[in-house]
């Protein structure tokens, strides 16, 4: 071969090597690039997993358990607490003297707005025991939102209110319970927030009027829940309709040589005189020095 021809060939082949170089070193600049890119778009991803997680997180311990949280902080009392004490009939309550005001069957378009009105003029208090025919009336949705925004307790009274579904031959059927009670819970939350629990149950009639309810009790405590009676009332649910004045003494007879009072009440219809009494019944509690207090 002639030296020329031999020299053009080296330098071509020189310039081949050269542009595979410049093509590796591209390579290798663009295979960084790609991976710079995939380390910090990884990066990115999992600070907004991390972020969305301690929103969840949040979100998670923002739940409102049963009322206002700062209504909670001033009035409410853990249910399970006047659970074990009811129960065991202690009533002493380390000498403190608190009354729960409970209502049961509402909201009701005509009692309940006007049982409100006398809370918020005396500064008190109260818990609503919420069933869920009474919830879906018209208008009853707006009654329970005041009833929450005014700083009331809100517990799930059952659904139906059905003694034969929910205590068949007057024995407990724990499917029909529960079934029933997270009906009405659900309805509670389309109206409040699903950010909304309630532990407070309360049994149609009281557990202590049914057999066989050992089951609800165990339930209650897998469920970090509550069912509560009462130990006091205004007998405005039993025998003959009742005035105002001979409800007021009901609730003090059965309300006397008790530190711990859960006052049985009901708001739905028919109970105007149980929205007249009610004034005269916090005048008296107070006068006799309980605190008002809330179950959560």
């Amino acid at each position: 071969m002639p030296k020329r021809k031999r020299r053009k060939s080296a330098r071509f082949n020189v310039k081949k090597i050269l542009l595979l170089l410049i093509i590796i070193a591209c390579a290798a600049g663009c295979f960084k690039l790609i991976n710079a890119y995939r380390s910090n778009e990884e990066a990115k991803n999992k600070t907004k997993i991390e972020e969305n997680q301690v929103q969840a997180d949040k979100k998670k311990s923002q739940k409102v358990i049963g009322q206002k949280e700062d209504a909670k902080r001033k009035y409410g009392v853990d249910a399970q607490k006047v659970w074990n004490a009811l129960n065991t009939y202690d009533y002493d309550n380390g000498g403190k003297k608190q009354v729960f005001l409970t209502f049961d069957d509402g909201p009701s378009l005509t009692n309940t707005p006007n049982i409100l009105k006398t809370l918020k003029d005396n500064d008190v208090k109260a818990t609503f025991f919420v069933i869920g025919k009474s919830l879906k009336m018209n208008g009853a949705a707006d009654i329970l939102k005041q009833e929450y925004n005014e700083g009331m307790a809100i517990a799930n009274h059952s659904y139906s209110h059905d003694y034969k579904f929910l205590y068949p031959g007057r024995v407990l059927n724990m499917a029909n319970y529960t079934s029933d009670f997270d009906k009405n819970a659900q309805l509670i939350k389309t109206c409040l927030g699903f950010d909304f629990e309630t532990r407070v149950y309360r049994c149609p009639g009281g557990q202590i009027s049914w057999q066989k309810t050992e089951p609800l009790n165990e339930y209650m405590i897998k469920n970090n829940k509550a069912s509560i009676d009462w130990n006091a009332l205004n007998s405005d649910a039993e025998g003959p309709k009742k005035n105002a004045d001979q409800l007021y003494q009901h609730a003090v007879e059965s309300s006397k040589g008790k530190n711990l009072v859960v006052l049985l009440m009901h708001d739905t219809y028919g109970k105007e005189e149980t929205a007249k009494y009610l004034d005269s019944i916090i005048k008296y509690y107070k006068n006799a020095g309980y605190e008002f207090k809330t179950l959560y």
